[in-house]
């Protein structure tokens, strides 16, 4: 048996290439899998292996080098976009880009990545740069790479998400969704409005609740909770899963499904968010409420501030208005203000709220629990001592003790009284250190809701974010038409969910062909308009005497 020349090999330039190739591809491997890192080097010794083992790069019958450019560099190209995406975020959201593309990506605070995609950017160059030469030294992978292409075309999940969101142009029922939608309607109101305290904290799911998995991080947000009513089963569906999709999901009653797809403008800044549906926001500011939104972030990203100065809310308030009133101006981070300079400041428009008659409604949005690795605020050092700088769980355990400060320096003040809170992950968290922990079983969202005269509980329904709409309505005493708001259903009622009826897989299946909801949310932005059907379609509600089956229910007279 021959020996493996390792260090004469290297010498030599095909050897650098393809070290580095395989190197390339073991990471590949490792990050588009659960697998741990050192399968990489499986792959490295496989892959060199087989080189070793049919001289790729030097063939025994060699032809002369050919100076072609390889067929597979874009589709190469490609992958490396989407292998940049998957290491960023874990899953990687199509809705999410096209979205962010068009609402706007300035004044994001992903500066974290910013050498990340400097790394990125580097290896894929002197990855084509290798296969390049690979492809001009050895006439067999010239033939196998016109094959190879192909293959990574069809497997690239980018190209495989867009192809099956363009099927919603061509499905037999884009309007599943559309049928489902209820418009959001207050048959009666209570005697006392109460005021509304929504929190939503940045990807701190509900999830890290286990304490076999994430020890004691999630511990203050289990107090907070044996205060009132804890959902348990809120997953994530499709279009749901980041900041503005979640809040709308929350707020709105549906997915977000970007406008650009079949949209004539496209790419174009939007000056609506979602115009063509009635938001929580729409629906209290009817009822006399005074509406103020603060996160620490800029309003500008993802048109935040376009959608809430656009359904309701009286004062939007983001880092530009925020951070002036800084004690200390130089304490912010990348994204925007800490959360304990946030609530600070949240108590004291609280304050000045409750001097008013009109009920009010603050909905507040933190940072700590940003991934990758969270943006844990000043106070929480004296706590729990140093951050180090990439435990996510450090940062969860920092948000769940700021939210439980807050509210008891509030109930403190007696500035909950009449009061209902709602505390929520606006979605689950991207890919943090904890990542392998977090997929390794089911996961759901945070959603608790305090006050307002409302027994502390537990319960377990099998629902979605779209529910929280309809379901925060009827905890502050509202009754609404058939308990639906949007396309959720309040879990205080029992209706069933979409997802009890139709399980997560078939409503993701569905989304993907819907184009008639997507229309209903940015009327009035298309201008190419469905002819008007010479009658109503029926609407369908699913109520718990529907027959129990993926097909459509009965029409509801």
């Amino acid at each position: 048996m021959r020996s493996f020349p390792i260090l004469p090999l290297l010498r030599q330039p095909r050897w650098w290439a393809l070290v580095f190739l395989g190197l390339c591809l073991g990471y590949a491997v490792v990050a588009l899998t659960t697998l741990p890192l050192s399968v990489s080097l499986v792959v490295l010794a496989t892959w060199l292996l087989l080189a070793y083992r049919f001289r790729w790069g030097e063939p025994r019958q060699a032809h002369p080098p050919k100076r072609v450019w390889p067929w597979s560099l874009f589709p190469l190209s490609l992958w490396w976009f989407y292998l940049y995406l998957a290491d960023s975020f874990g899953e990687v959201d199509l809705g999410a880009i096209f979205y962010h593309l068009q609402a706007g990506i300035t004044d994001h605070g992903g500066v974290s990545r910013i050498s990340a995609a400097v790394l990125f950017t580097l290896s894929a160059f002197f990855s084509l740069v290798a296969f390049t030469w690979l492809v001009r030294h050895d006439h067999r992978w010239r033939l196998l790479e016109r094959v190879l292409v192909l293959f990574l075309l069809a497997t690239n999940p980018l190209l495989f998400g867009i192809t099956q969101r363009g099927a919603a142009i061509v499905t037999e029922d884009g309007e599943w969704f559309d049928r489902r939608f209820v418009e959001p309607r207050i048959v009666e109101r209570p005697d006392e409005l109460p005021n509304l305290l929504v929190l939503y904290l940045e990807s701190i799911e509900r999830t890290y609740a286990d304490q076999e998995r994430f020890g004691n991080a999630y511990a203050d947000l289990k107090a907070i909770g044996n205060k009132g009513i804890v959902f348990e089963g809120v997953r994530q569906i499709d279009n749901t899963g980041w900041t503005m999709a979640g809040m709308i999901a929350s707020q709105c009653g549906t997915p977000l499904m970007p406008a650009g797809l079949l949209h004539d403008r496209q790419f174009e800044p939007l000056d609506e968010v979602v115009p063509g549906v009635e938001c929580m926001g729409d629906l209290l500011s009817k009822q006399g409420y005074n509406l103020l939104y603060m996160g620490g972030a800029s309003t500008d990203f993802a048109g935040k501030g376009i959608f809430y100065r656009g359904h309701g809310f009286d004062r939007v308030y983001g880092r530009e208005e925020l951070e002036p009133r800084l004690e200390d101006p130089e304490y912010v981070n990348s994204w925007g203000l800490y959360d304990d300079s946030l609530l600070n400041m949240a108590i004291e428009e609280i304050q000045r709220l409750d001097t008013h008659s009109a009920p009010w409604g603050l909905f507040a949005l933190t940072l700590a629990g940003h991934a990758p690795t969270g943006y844990p605020a000043r106070s929480c050092e004296k706590r729990q001592g140093e951050f180090d700088g990439t435990d996510i769980l450090y940062s969860v355990k920092c948000s769940a003790w700021l939210a439980r400060d807050f509210l008891n320096r509030l109930e403190a003040q007696g500035l909950l009284d009449n009061t209902l809170v709602v505390i929520a992950s606006d979605h689950l968290t991207m890919k943090v250190s904890a990542w392998e922990q977090l997929i390794a079983g089911p996961r759901a969202n945070t959603f608790i809701l305090i006050g307002n005269g409302l027994a502390p509980a537990h319960i377990q329904r099998e629902a979605s974010t779209l529910d929280l709409y309809p379901t925060i309505l009827e905890a502050m005493g509202f009754t609404i038409d058939q308990h639906r708001a949007g396309l959720g259903v309040s879990l205080l009622s029992t209706a069933q969910t979409l997802v009890e009826r139709n399980g997560i897989e078939e409503i993701n299946r569905r989304l993907r062909e819907e184009n008639a909801l997507q229309v209903r949310l940015w009327d009035g932005l298309q201008p190419q308009r469905r002819e008007e059907p010479s009658a109503s379609p029926p609407q369908i509600t699913e109520t718990p005497a529907d027959e129990v089956t993926n097909d459509d229910p009965p029409t509801v007279p």
